[in-house]
C-alpha cells in the first residue's frame, strides 16, 4: 500500500493576511505543512499533492521542491473556479473555486491509492497520520470496500482566541458518523473551551468536548467518483450563487443519508493548532517550539 496524502493548499489568507501555505513558523523557516509532510512521511504515506492556486503556484512549488526532493513523491495541482463537468452552466460573476470538495476533485486523476485529506494550515500532529495508516491497512487486510474515516477533535482544542471559525460539529453513534453540519462563525465563549454561534439571528452553545471535524479524512480512490456525481447535482440546484460552497462535510453527509457509505470517527484528545489569525501565529510558534523541545521534532526537519 502506498498511501497518498492530498493537502489542500489553495486558500487566499484573507482573515490571515497572506499566504499561511508559506509563512515561517519553526526556527528554521519551517511552514505548518512541513510538520504534516514530516509526520506522514514518518507514518508511511508515499506521495504528497498540493492543491493550489493558479496565481501562486510557482512561489509554492519553489519553496517545497527543494525541500522535499528525494524523500517522497511531489505533486502539485490548481483550483479553479472553471474545474466543472462538461454541461453545467453556473453565474459568470463568480470570483472563487467552489469549497473543499471540489478541492479534492482536481486530484482525482493522479491519486490511485488510498489517501488522506488535510487543510496546510493546520496541525493535527502525528498520531492522527498513523491512524489513518491503520485505518487503510486493517480495510485492506479486512477487504473493507464501504467505509472511510475521520479524525474527530474536541471542540474545545481547536478554538481561537482571536475570533471565530468554522467547523463541521459531529454527530457520532456506536463509531460511525451520523451527520456533520458545517457551522460557522463558532466563537469561543468561555475558558473551559465552549463555542457559540448564531443561527437565524439567534445564539446556540456548543459543548467543550463536542466533536468536530478539522477536515482530516481517510478515503479510497472511488471517492472521486461518488464525489463528482454529488457535485453536479449541487451545481445544478446552487450553481448561480455567488458563494455556494461544496464541503467535505455535505459530500459526507450525502453518503451517509444514502447508506453508500460508514464513516468511521477515529476521536482524538490532541491540541489541534492552526492559523486562522495573525494574532494566532505567535502561539503556533511557541507550540513548535515545545513540540521541538519534547523531542517530536528537530529543530531543522529537513536537513
Amino acid at each position: 500500500m502506498k498511501p497518498t496524502l492530498l493537502i489542500l493548499a489553495a486558500g487566499m489568507g484573507s482573515r490571515y493576511g497572506g499566504l499561511k501555505q508559506i509563512d515561517k513558523f519553526g526556527p528554521s523557516g519551517e511552514s505548518i505543512i512541513d510538520y504534516s509532510i514530516y509526520d506522514a512521511i514518518k507514518a508511511g504515506f508515499k506521495k504528497v499533492v498540493f492543491v493550489v492556486r493558479e496565481s501562486f503556484l510557482e512561489d509554492i512549488k519553489a519553496i517545497y521542491e527543494p525541500r522535499l526532493k528525494g524523500k517522497v513523491e511531489l505533486v502539485f495541482v490548481t483550483q479553479d473556479i472553471s474545474d466543472i463537468p462538461a454541461g453545467i452552466s453556473v453565474n459568470p460573476d463568480r470570483e472563487k473555486p467552489w469549497g473543499t470538495a471540489h478541492a479534492v476533485l482536481v486530484a482525482k486523476d493522479i491519486i490511485e491509492n488510498p489517501f488522506a485529506v488535510i487543510n496546510g494550515d493546520d496541525y493535527y500532529g502525528h498520531t492522527a497520520f498513523e491512524t489513518l495508516v491503520d485505518f487503510f491497512n486493517m480495510c485492506m487486510d479486512e477487504g473493507v470496500e464501504d467505509e472511510y474515516s475521520m479524525i474527530a477533535y474536541y471542540l474545545k482544542n481547536t478554538l481561537s482566541d482571536h475570533g471565530t471559525v468554522n467547523r463541521g460539529i459531529c454527530h457520532s453513534n456506536e463509531g460511525y458518523l451520523d451527520k456533520i453540519v458545517e457551522t460557522i462563525k463558532i466563537s469561543k465563549s468561555s475558558s473551559d473551551g465552549d463555542g457559540a454561534y448564531e443561527l437565524d439571528g439567534k445564539q446556540h452553545s456548543l459543548a467543550p468536548n463536542t466533536l468536530v471535524s478539522m477536515n482530516m479524512f481517510g478515503f479510497f480512490p472511488d471517492f472521486f467518483e461518488l464525489t463528482e456525481s454529488y457535485f453536479i447535482d449541487f451545481l445544478k440546484t446552487r450553481g448561480m450563487e455567488l458563494k455556494s460552497e461544496f464541503f467535505i462535510p455535505y459530500v459526507l453527509d450525502q453518503m451517509i443519508q444514502s447508506n453508500t457509505k460508514k464513516l468511521n470517527v477515529l476521536e482524538s484528545d490532541s491540541q489541534w493548532f492552526g492559523v486562522t489569525y495573525q494574532e494566532d501565529k505567535p502561539l503556533v510558534m511557541q507550540k513548535i517550539q515545545d513540540l521541538i523541545a519534547s523531542g517530536q521534532y528537530p529543530s531543522s526537519l529537513w536537513s
